[in-house]
């Protein structure tokens, strides 16, 4: 700590100070990242142009609050966090989404199966842009 400046003022001037300014503004390490109005935002647009949608919703860990995964009928998803188990039936119940318990339902197959199809696809565009 350091007193000076025009008016006497005290700043903090520690070992690791500009490192950590560096960081633009992001959180420090190991704090719980919590769900934001972005995170909200996408999950309701990506909801509202699709169809079948149904979500589950994925345990708070040491690093991120509960999240929730929104599976369409084609098995495509998306993940985002949501802030708790209640938030998350909310967010279902406004919006008519089934919600569910990954813990107790596990994940639908449709999604499994959609990843496989998008893996496959990657893999024969990688190797089509090889062979060009």
């Amino acid at each position: 700590m350091i007193v000076g400046g025009e008016r006497g003022e005290v700043i903090d001037v520690g070992l690791f100070d500009r490192l950590r300014s560096k960081r633009g503004g992001k959180q420090r390490p190991g704090t719980l990242r919590g769900a934001s109005d972005a995170d909200t935002a996408h999950l309701d647009a990506w909801a509202s142009e699709r169809r079948g949608v149904e979500a589950y919703v994925e345990p708070r860990t040491n690093v991120t609050e509960a999240t929730v995964v929104l599976v369409a009928h084609d098995g495509e998803w998306t993940r985002r966090r949501i802030g708790s188990l209640g938030q998350a039936q909310d967010f279902g119940s406004k919006r008519s989404i089934p919600v569910y318990e990954v813990a107790r339902t596990g994940y639908p197959q449709r999604m499994r199966d959609y990843t496989q199809r998008q893996r496959i696809l990657e893999k024969r565009r990688r190797q089509a842009e090889r062979d060009a």
